[in-house]
């Protein structure tokens, strides 16, 4: 069908959100190329807090951008937004694989910029999605933002193994691996982003999927009640949820940022060899295993709720972040290691699966785009934190290779994961407007009858 007329097959839909997560997923494959630019015979010798603060300025502008991405969305549309992402994310590696022989080029290019392009595209398949699939919200989101995982991996595998990994065979120019690396994400990326783009659209008015009754107010999970971002802002459940999402944040971006050096740390403490090759394998189950659990975590969500799913997998995350130390080090084989990564990424995944169907549960679909911008914020506080968490005990290690310079900060998201399970516990969907905006709503009515 012709995309032009507004009415495209809904699954079209999904499988632009896809490629447009595919790219969008780079930013977790960080972790590949920290290893080289942390060695201190190598082309770099950046510092672990260094590598941590080009991931930490791209998690942190991916969310804040995500807010002025939400809010231009009605005004440009989403095909020319998530265009303007691509190019964005396109031009920052490949600035960075150009000019990245220094840590500040790379913390603007990677760190700023690319952040920027993921911020102003990622927001565009979940809004979109979300008004296609009013009838399955936490499967849809799931699988809308499950590319983010899955891209993770295949480029953490291109660049470390797969036909002998980009980091080895290429050199683009003439430039060093990880640099070369980039570039040749960057003209990808844009790409894949620009071909996503072409289908996102949103739907009619009044568009309702075939066969499907919208349900009422009180059913548990669609509120009654549209709430804008200014009047989502004057709830408390809007900070709730925000602080429940920054903790299952922190708990995942700290082992996204750090699982290759805290495998390679423990791997070689227990003489394990290929440490190197084996944590690549453990970052590869974490993108898969991320990019599943959005997808089921969300599907379980349409089923018990989102409230109780959110519950659930906090508490989990939790119990996994408080074990990995004692179990992988104490008892922990190859295969543990790969397990506790691939549950983590799990549980993790699920967050950007549940946290924007609770966003449009809570507070309605139509204004989706914009509120969720201000819930990502939250991942963007997590980024900063969870990334700076393990750089600060790595370093204050000075270059010790014991792997028990690791626990504090894997104590540390345990618990924060498991507070966010008890806050989730008390919060409940807003069945009315505060009063502040229903007075404000009544002022403008007055006024415009005036």
């Amino acid at each position: 069908m012709d995309i032009r007329s507004g009415t495209p097959n809904r699954w079209l839909v999904v499988t632009g959100a896809i490629l447009i997560q595919l790219a969008l997923g780079a930013i977790y494959a960080w972790s590949v190329f920290t290893a080289r630019l942390t060695d201190p015979l190598g082309a770099y010798a950046f510092s672990a807090s260094e590598t941590a603060w080009v991931f930490s300025a791209g998690l942190a502008t991916f969310a804040t951008v995500m807010v002025l991405a939400g809010r231009i969305l009605p005004k440009i549309g989403p095909r020319r937004l998530a265009m303007a992402g691509g190019i964005l994310l396109g031009v920052g590696y490949v600035v960075g694989g150009m000019f990245g022989s220094v840590f500040w080029v790379q913390l603007i290019s990677i760190g700023i910029v690319g952040g920027a392009g993921i911020g102003l595209a990622y927001v565009v398949p979940i809004a979109v999605c979300v008004k296609w699939f009013p009838d399955k919200k936490g499967l849809i989101t799931g699988l809308a933002v499950a590319g983010f995982g899955f891209g993770a991996t295949i480029w953490v595998k291109l660049a470390g193994s797969w036909f002998g990994g980009l980091l080895n065979t290429t050199a683009v120019f003439g430039l060093p691996g990880v640099q070369s690396v980039f570039v040749i994400y960057g003209v990808t990326f844009l790409l894949l982003i620009l071909l996503g783009s072409f289908v996102m659209v949103n739907p009619p008015e009044d568009y309702v999927p075939a066969g499907w009754t919208p349900p009422d107010g009180d059913n548990g999970h669609d509120g009654g009640v549209e709430f804008r971002a200014r009047d989502m802002l004057r709830t408390p459940q809007f900070y709730m949820l925000w602080t429940c999402f920054m903790f299952a944040g922190i708990a995942g971006l700290m082992v996204i940022y750090c699982i290759k050096l805290f495998g390679i740390d423990a791997l070689q403490y227990r003489g394990i060899a290929d440490a190197g090759a084996i944590t690549g394998t453990a970052m590869a189950w974490y993108a898969i295993f991320n990019g599943l659990g959005r997808i089921a975590w969300g599907s379980i969500s349409d089923r018990i709720g989102r409230k109780m799913t959110i519950i659930v997998m906090s508490a989990l995350q939790g119990a996994t972040m408080l074990m990995t130390y004692h179990v992988f080090i104490s008892f922990g084989s190859i295969y543990g290691f790969i397990f506790v990564a691939a549950l983590i990424g799990f549980n993790y995944g699920g967050s950007f699966a549940l946290f924007p169907a609770i966003t449009a549960d809570y507070f309605g679909n139509k204004s989706v785009g914009s509120n969720y911008g201000w819930m990502f914020t939250a991942y963007g506080v997590a980024g900063l934190a969870g990334p700076l968490l393990a750089g600060y005990f790595k370093d204050s290690a000075q270059g010790a290779a014991d792997p028990s310079v690791w626990m504090t900060p894997f104590i540390v998201a345990g618990v924060v994961c498991l507070v966010g399970a008890v806050i989730m516990t008390f919060t409940v969907r807003p069945r009315s407007l505060p009063p502040s905006a229903k007075r404000s709503l009544d002022d403008a009515a007055a006024r415009s009858t005036a």
